[in-house]
């Protein structure tokens, strides 16, 4: 038996104790599709930050490598450096 994922919807403008005040509904098959498209498009873009993030960690050892042998560095490297 699999569970199927739910929503919670609170209707706040019924009143305590009300039997429709909290539905749990299961999702829909599209729903859990786009919820899983969701996900892949977010762990895409959270990739896509770390790459970028080692990039400048990347160019910024490199600049200081060249900076301390007192070789020059590309304008790139100079502005991680200065920015």
């Amino acid at each position: 038996m699999t569970d199927r994922p739910t929503r919670l919807v609170v209707d706040c403008s019924l009143p305590e104790g009300h039997p429709d005040k909290v539905q749990i509904i299961p999702l829909t098959d599209q729903e859990i599709l786009e919820r899983e498209q969701q996900a892949a498009q977010a762990a895409i873009e959270q990739a896509e930050r770390e790459a970028e993030a080692q990039r400048i960690a990347d160019l910024k050892e490199s600049a200081k490598a060249k900076l301390i042998a007192g070789e020059p560095m590309t304008p790139e490297e100079a502005s991680v450096l200065i920015g």
